[in-house]
């Protein structure tokens, strides 16, 4: 696959626009297979007061539904700012193959995005982060893991 660079200029459009009409953040991205846009979203925390509402987490959701799965195989993102640790591990898990983004991390954080603190917490021991991480053993939920092993028919994904 090689990169379209009319889906970059398209996400960057599309987080001008999610920027000016105070929707959220100036963040944008486009989700291609091949020559086709999927999906596409802009940054809508603001707007929907959810946190989680990050371009990349709502175009990946949107491709998602359209597709009819949670496996975006085949897919690339686009995005005019590189990740945040949530979005990046969203890519895992959706399994997109490739990710082009225009503006670097550090970029984000000149204008105030600055995802180094995230980075810095999520690679201490849980028990020691800024907002504690307990573990709390439980059998009962121990029990739903082995359920879910024995569990015909189950999807991994």
């Amino acid at each position: 696959m090689t990169m379209n660079p009319n889906f970059l200029h398209r996400a960057v459009e599309l987080s001008r626009r999610g920027m000016e009409a105070g929707q959220g953040g100036p963040f944008g991205a486009v989700i291609a297979r091949g020559d086709r846009i999927i999906a596409e979203a802009y940054n809508t925390v603001l707007a929907t007061k959810d946190p989680t509402n990050h371009a990349e987490i709502v175009a990946i959701r949107s491709a998602a539904r359209v597709l009819g799965t949670v496996d975006l195989t085949g897919c690339e993102l686009y995005v005019n700012a590189q990740p945040c640790p949530m979005c990046a591990g969203a890519v895992y898990w959706a399994r997109l193959e490739r990710v082009y983004f225009a503006n670097t991390a550090a970029e984000s954080a000149r204008i105030g995005f600055d995802d180094v603190r995230i980075d810095t917490e999520l690679n201490r021991n849980p028990q020691d982060r800024g907002i504690p991480f307990e573990h709390v053993p439980d059998r009962r939920a121990r029990e739903v893991f082995d359920d879910w092993l024995r569990m015909e028919g189950r999807v991994e994904y």
